[in-house]
């Protein structure tokens, strides 16, 4: 046999392997894609939701380069209310890790919580922070790992000053309004003091509002929850204060659900529901993104550095 046919031979061998590879690959990718809709559905009888990242009414549509999570709010109450209906559901693991967010779609969440129909666990990973917190507040337990920061029950509310820029620019500020404080915090002029007292008081009735609703949800006195002044705390320091009911890692709390269940858990992932236009969309993004990643990793010293932020 000559050389141009035995080279023939190895490219069809070659090519029937990257063909074959490609397809088992796209099974694959379109199996993760479409949330297993075309497998065979396993057995299940805790569902799992993630709240990922700030907390919003709406955050457009997801970013390739944040990878997957960061379901709003109005995902993450559908999710828990399509659980609450599923028959086959019977506990609850709410995966949190978050800074927190926006004030009524973090109640939203902890309110779908507290009314599903049997034992709801949060289980607290690298963040669980304020609106999180708030979250965590509506479910039975509160797990955390040691190295997790748990808590800043605090509100936060600002306003940007631009009146100095104003000036600079030659612009100012002239608004027609009908009752005193209807253009309270508008950032073109200087506050006034009672303006500014006013916008504090909202702040105000939000942290009250806060601290009522983890002193109930946690059994706590609401002046030991005030006393941690918005701080967070590693994992074991909020275990001993009891913002925490327990430390150790999701097995860990897989096996208190068992005991909770009488039964193993078995744990299914409620995942927002999109098209699969949508999906597959999102799915070509990302594997694009993690190619070209997987080539600037070439050119990227890593030198050890460990950088640790908060924000």
């Amino acid at each position: 046999m000559n050389d141009a046919s035995t080279d023939g031979r190895k490219g069809l061998l070659a090519a029937a392997a990257v063909g074959a590879a490609t397809t088992i690959a796209g099974h694959a990718l379109l199996g993760r894609l479409t949330g297993g809709r075309f497998g065979d559905a396993d057995e299940y009888n805790t569902a799992k939701v993630t709240v990922s990242g700030p907390i919003r009414r709406n955050q457009g549509r997801p970013s390739p380069l944040s990878g997957p999570g960061g379901a709003t709010a109005d995902d993450v109450v559908e999710q828990i209310e399509a659980a609450d209906e599923d028959e086959d559901v019977e506990a609850l693991l709410v995966e949190l890790n978050t800074p927190g967010g926006e004030v009524v779609p973090s109640d939203d969440i902890r309110r779908a919580a507290a009314e599903f129909d049997g034992p709801t666990v949060a289980y607290a990973t690298d963040l669980c922070a304020s609106g999180g917190y708030w979250i965590a507040s509506g479910c039975d337990e509160l797990w955390a790992r040691d190295a997790s920061l748990v808590g800043s029950i605090g509100v936060v509310g600002s306003r940007p000053n631009a009146k100095g820029l104003a000036d600079k620019l030659g612009i100012s500020y002239e608004q027609f309004t009908a009752g005193e404080y209807k253009d309270a915090g508008v950032p073109l002029k200087e506050i006034e003091e009672d303006e500014r007292e006013y916008l504090q008081g909202i702040i105000d009735g939000y942290y009250e509002q806060f601290v009522e609703t983890v002193s109930e949800g946690r059994d706590m006195d609401p002046e030991e929850i005030r006393d941690t002044e918005a701080r967070v705390y590693l994992g074991e320091d909020a275990a001993e204060m009891g913002l925490v009911d327990d430390l150790g890692t999701e097995d860990d709390v897989e096996d208190r659900l068992a005991d909770l269940l009488g039964a193993e858990p078995e744990v299914r992932e409620f995942t927002p529901e999109r098209g699969l236009a949508e999906r597959l969309g999102i799915g070509a993004e990302r594997v694009a993104f993690a190619a070209g990643s997987g080539v600037s990793d070439a050119f990227v010293d890593d030198g050890g550095d460990i950088d640790v932020e908060f924000r």
